[in-house]
């Protein structure tokens, strides 16, 4: 499957990605679909807020997003304790900082634009995704 997608993303872009970037984009991909799913049925459904609906799902997306990078991306493993709630701390703080960006783009999209308060969402999320994965890769998993 890995060697399909590669196959068609260099077909399409004209260059080949490595497995690690392959691993990223279908866990990014999975990872927004938790979010947006999640984001959706709170909004949509249980009728919250949008910035409400919108933190919640970021929230449950950072813990599924630290798991499936940690283990199916990164393949890192953690030598002792301390060494995962120090990582675990750095992912959370990451993603923190990239969640204030998607919440103030989804606000810039939906409040003041007038974007739809779902494609505000999914605009947000296309730039959380690249700046995830470079803070991910460069300073939570980096390898020594």
């Amino acid at each position: 499957m890995t060697e399909l997608i590669r196959k068609l993303i260099k077909s399409l872009f004209g260059k080949d990605l490595g497995s690690e970037t392959i691993r990223y984009l279908a866990v990014g991909a999975t990872t927004s679909v938790v979010s947006f799913g999640l984001f959706t049925f709170l909004y949509q459904i249980a009728g919250l807020n949008v910035t409400v609906s919108n933190v919640i799902s970021i929230s449950v997306a950072i813990v599924y997003a630290y798991i499936a990078n940690k283990l199916v991306v990164f393949r890192k493993r953690s030598g002792s304790f301390e060494e995962l709630a120090r990582e675990f701390c750095k992912f959370v703080g990451s993603r923190l900082f990239t969640m204030a960006l998607e919440v103030g783009a989804v606000e810039l999209f939906y409040g003041v634009l007038g974007f739809d308060a779902r494609v505000g969402k999914l605009l947000a999320q296309a730039i959380t995704v690249v700046a995830n994965y470079l803070i991910s890769k460069l300073i939570v998993f980096r390898k020594r």
